[in-house]
C-alpha cells in the first residue's frame, strides 16, 4: 500500500477523522443528568458569575485550546482553504492530546480577511484557555497574532512562527556548545522570510545573536533597505545596506545556515565555503534545501538538522507547542512571552545533554544515542520533555509576571508525571521521600549497562549512594563508553574477588548456615557470588539495601537474601506485590511471585504486609480477598480458605478495611458491591484497590493478563517482609527507570528500618 493510500485509509476507517469528545463525569442515572445539566448546572454558573476565576475550577477552560486556521498556508500545500485544511488542524489536536494531555477544538475560519479572523477569535475568549494560530500566511499572520495578543487575556501563539524558532533555537544552543563558538560572534544566513524565517531571526536575537550578524534572503534575493518589491515591515527588521549580495557570497565564512524555503537550494560548493564546523539547518519539507548526506559529504565537520524524521536532529514543532501551552495553562498565563519561549528552548537544549533512557531508544529502535553532532535536539517521544519544558515555561511565566496563579514547582512536576501515567506520579512521591535521606544501595549486577544508566538518574535525583559490585576496570570502561565517567567520584565499586572483607564475610556466612548443611569451603566459594556478597554487605551494615535480578531468575536472586538477611522479626513468610495502574485507578496485587499455595494464616500475613506497603505509597488500602466465590456462594476448601483468612484478620487487625471471599469483578466494580452486596465492608467505598489472591497461580495469571490486555503500567514485584531492604528486578528488564523505582523503594524501606 502506498503512503497516499495508507494515509487516506487511516483518516476514513472506523469513525471518520481523528478525534471524538469523551465524557469525564458519570452520566448514567437520572441524578447524574440533573447534576450535569438542569437544574444542577445552574450552581456553577452562579459561582462563575460571582467570581469569574472559578471558571477554571468548574469548567474545562483551563485545559482547552483552540487551533485556529483560515487555510491560507497549509503545510507545503499553500492556500488550499479552510475546509481542505481541516485534517491538518485535527492532527494538531491529536498532538496536543498525545503529548501534553490538552483538549482541543479545531476551528477552520472561511475568510481571508485578517480583521474577520481577529474579531472571531476575540469573541471565543470565554471558551478557551489558549489560542494556537496555525497555517495562516505571512505577512497577515504577524498582524493577526500581534493584534490578538494585545486585545486578549489568554495565550495566543502562532506555531508556524514560534515553534520552528524555539526548536531550532534549542538546536542552535547545543550546536554552539559542541563547536565552542560564541553566540554573539556567529554570522547567520537565513533563506526564507515568511512566518518561520522572521520568527527564527527574532528569536535568535533573543538568544544572543547580534542582529547585524543576520543576513536574510527570500525568493527575490537579499533583504535590503532600498528594495521595494515583495517587502513588508517585518522583513525590514532584518534589511541590510547591500543590495548586490548573493547567497553564495553571504555564505562564505558564515557559521550558520537556516533554510525555511524550498528544496535543493543549497549546493555543496556553498557548504564548503562556510566557516569551520558549520551549522546547517535545512528545514524545507519534505525535501530540504540540501540533503543530510550531501551536506555531510561536502563538510564532514558540519552539524546538520532537517525537518525530516528519517535523519538525525529533526526540528519538529511537536517538541514545542504542546508543552509550552501545558505550562502556560497550568499557571493561567495571560500570554506566552519571550521569557517563556527562551525558557522552553533552554530546557530542550539541557535535556538533549542528558543520558537517553532505554524507553526512548526502544521507541526509535536505536541501540545508543548521546549528545553530539547527530543528537542536539531531544526526540519527540521522550517522556521527559513534558517535565522539563512545561515546568520551565510555567516557572518563566511566574517569574515574568504573566501568570494568573503561583504554583509549587516540585508539586507541579509530580502532577506532570501523573499525565505520563499514575505510576509515575506515585513513584515521584516515593522518590521525593528517598531524596530526604539517601541510603547506600548495593547492586550485585554492577557491570550491567542498565544499572549504570540507572545510577546516573539516581545520582541526579540525589536519592541513593550506589555501590556497584563487579570488576573495577570493566565498570570504568563501560562508564567511559556510556559517557558517564563523571559519576565515578559519586559511586563505590567493590570487586568481591579483591575485597579485603571476603574472609570475614565467608566466615559470617558459614556461621549463619553451618547448621543448614553448609561447610566452610562452600561458604568461601558462595561468598564470591555477587548476590551472596551483596546480601552480606547489607547483613553486616556495609550497605543499607540491595537491588538485583536483571540476569537471574527470581528464585536465584531471592534465595541468597533469605539465607543471609532473613525475614523481619514477627514475619513468618516473605511475599510480594505488584502495583498496577489501569487508567486512572491504582491496584495492588499480592502475592504473584513467592508463595505458591499459601494457607489461610499466610494469606492473612500477606494481607497485613501489603496493607502496610500501600499506606507507604500514600493510599488507604481497601482490601478484597478474591476467589471464585462471592460471600459463601460456593462451599469449597479454596474459597473457605479465604473466609478463614478474613476471620483471622478481623481478630488480629480489626482496623483494616478488608472483606471476602469475593470474585474479582465484585471487588473492582463499585456498583456490584453497592447494589448486590451492600452489607460488605467495602460497599460505598469505591471498590477495592488491593486484591489478595488465593495462590501464586491465580495472582501471576491476573498480573500478566492485566498487564497485556488492559495495557496496565506495572511496578514490581516489590518484596515484603525482609529484615533489611531487598528488591528483585525482573530478568531481562533493560529499562533503567524500573531500576530507579526499585531503588527508591529500597531507600524508603531503609529509612523506615532506621525508625
Amino acid at each position: 500500500m502506498s503512503l497516499r493510500e495508507e494515509a487516506l485509509e487511516y483518516h476514513r476507517r472506523g469513525r471518520p477523522g481523528k478525534l471524538e469528545i469523551s465524557i469525564t463525569k458519570p452520566c448514567i442515572t437520572q441524578r447524574d443528568l440533573s447534576l450535569a445539566y438542569t437544574p444542577g448546572v445552574a450552581e456553577p454558573c452562579r459561582e462563575i458569575q460571582r467570581d469569574p476565576a472559578l471558571v477554571f475550577q468548574y469548567t474545562n477552560k483551563g485545559n482547552l485550546v483552540a487551533v485556529v486556521s483560515n487555510g491560507t498556508a497549509v503545510l507545503g500545500l499553500g492556500d488550499i482553504g479552510a475546509l481542505a485544511g481541516k485534517p491538518v488542524m485535527e492532527g494538531k489536536a491529536v498532538l496536543f492530546k498525545r503529548f501534553a494531555d490538552i483538549d482541543v477544538y479545531d476551528l477552520e475560519l472561511d475568510t481571508h480577511d485578517p480583521e474577520e479572523v481577529i474579531r472571531t477569535v476575540k469573541l471565543l475568549e470565554p471558551t478557551f484557555g489558549g489560542i494556537n494560530l496555525e497555517d495562516i500566511k505571512a505577512p497577515e499572520c504577524f498582524y493577526i497574532e500581534e493584534k490578538l495578543k494585545d486585545i486578549m487575556n489568554i495565550p495566543v501563539f502562532h506555531d508556524d512562527q514560534h515553534g520552528t524558532a524555539i526548536i531550532s533555537g534549542a538546536g542552535l544552543l547545543n550546536a554552539l556548545e559542541l563547536t565552542g563558538k560564541k553566540i554573539d560572534q556567529i554570522r547567520v544566513v537565513i533563506v526564507g522570510a515568511g512566518a518561520a524565517g522572521i520568527a527564527c531571526a527574532r528569536f535568535y536575537v533573543q538568544l544572543g545573536v547580534r542582529k547585524e550578524n543576520i543576513i536574510m534572503f527570500d525568493s527575490k534575493g537579499v533583504i535590503h533597505r532600498e528594495r521595494r518589491e515583495g517587502m513588508n515591515p517585518y522583513k525590514m527588521e532584518f534589511a541590510i545596506d547591500r543590495g548586490d549580495l548573493t547567497l553564495e557570497q553571504a555564505l562564505r565564512g558564515a557559521d550558520v545556515f537556516l533554510g525555511v524555503s524550498v528544496a535543493n537550494l543549497l549546493t555543496r560548493e556553498m557548504v564548503r565555503s562556510m566557516a569551520e564546523q558549520p551549522i546547517i539547518f535545512a528545514l524545507a519539507n519534505p525535501v530540504p534545501e540540501i540533503s543530510y548526506e550531501e551536506a555531510k559529504a561536502a563538510r564532514p565537520d558540519a552539524i546538520v538538522a532537517t525537518g525530516r524524521s528519517d535523519y538525525p536532529n529533526q526540528v519538529n514543532n511537536v517538541l514545542g507547542f504542546p508543552f509550552i501551552f501545558r505550562g502556560a495553562l497550568d499557571v493561567q498565563a495571560r500570554k506566552i512571552n519571550e521569557t517563556m519561549k527562551v525558557a522552553a528552548a533552554h530546557a530542550l537544549a539541557r535535556l538533549a545533554r542528558e543520558p537517553v533512557p532505554y524507553s526512548v531508544l526502544k521507541a526509535y529502535r536505536l541501540d545508543h544515542l548521546e549528545f553530539g553532532p547527530d543528537y542536539i535536539i531531544p526526540k519527540p517521544f521522550d517522556p521527559r520533555v513534558l517535565l522539563w519544558e512545561a515546568s520551565a515555561v510555567a516557572q518563566a511565566a511566574m517569574a515574568s509576571g504573566v501568570a494568573g496563579k503561583q504554583i509549587d514547582l516540585d508539586r507541579y512536576r509530580e502532577q506532570l508525571e501523573a499525565r505520563l501515567g499514575m505510576s509515575r506520579q506515585v513513584m515521584r512521591g516515593i522518590i521525593n521521600k528517598a531524596r530526604k535521606d539517601p541510603k547506600r544501595i548495593v547492586y550485585p549486577e554492577g557491570e550491567q549497562e542498565t544499572i549504570l544508566k540507572a545510577c546516573e538518574i539516581i545520582l541526579d535525583e540525589g536519592m541513593a549512594h550506589p555501590i556497584l559490585l563487579g570488576r573495577k576496570e570493566v565498570i570504568e570502561q563501560k562508564l567511559e563508553t556510556l559517557r558517564l565517567q563523571n559519576m565515578l567520584p559519586a559511586i563505590t565499586i567493590v570487586d568481591p574477588d579483591r575485597s579485603d572483607k571476603i574472609e570475614a564475610y565467608a566466615e559470617e556466612l558459614y556461621r549463619l548456615r553451618k547448621r543448614k548443611g553448609l561447610v566452610r569451603s562452600e561458604a568461601q566459594q558462595w561468598i564470591r557470588k555477587p548476590n551472596y556478597f551483596g546480601s552480606m554487605m547489607v547483613h553486616m551494615g556495609d550497605a543499607d539495601g540491595l537491588v538485583s535480578g536483571l540476569t537471574q531468575h527470581y528464585p536465584d536472586t531471592i534465595r541468597p537474601a533469605l539465607q543471609v538477611i532473613g525475614v523481619r522479626p514477627g514475619v513468618n513468610r516473605v511475599a510480594s506485590f505488584y502495583m498496577l495502574v489501569v487508567g486512572d485507578r491504582v491496584f495492588f496485587f499480592a502475592d504473584a511471585t513467592v508463595n505458591i499455595e499459601p494457607d489461610a494464616e499466610t494469606i492473612a500475613e500477606i494481607t497485613r504486609l501489603t496493607a502496610t506497603e500501600v499506606k507507604r505509597f500514600g493510599m488507604e488500602p481497601r482490601i478484597a480477598l478474591v476467589s471464585f466465590s462471592n460471600f459463601g456462594s460456593s462451599r469449597h476448601p479454596l474459597a473457605e480458605k479465604m473466609i478463614r483468612a478474613r476471620q483471622i484478620l478481623e481478630q488480629t487487625d480489626p482496623d483494616l478495611l478488608v472483606d471476602g471471599e469475593m470474585q474479582a469483578d465484585t471487588a473492582v466494580v463499585p456498583e456490584i458491591l453497592d447494589q448486590i452486596y451492600p452489607f460488605s465492608t467495602l460497599a460505598g467505598k469505591g471498590g477495592a484497590n488491593v486484591l489478595i489472591f488465593p495462590d501464586l497461580e491465580a495472582g501471576n495469571v491476573a498480573v500478566k493478563l492485566v498487564q497485556r490486555l488492559a495495557k496496565a503500567e506495572a511496578i514490581g514485584p516489590v518484596l515484603m517482609g525482609m529484615r533489611k531492604p531487598v528488591h528483585v528486578l525482573q530478568i531481562g528488564d533493560f529499562d533503567e527507570i524500573d531500576v530507579v523505582h526499585m531503588t527508591a523503594i529500597a531507600v524508603v524501606d531503609a529509612q523506615n528500618a532506621d525508625k
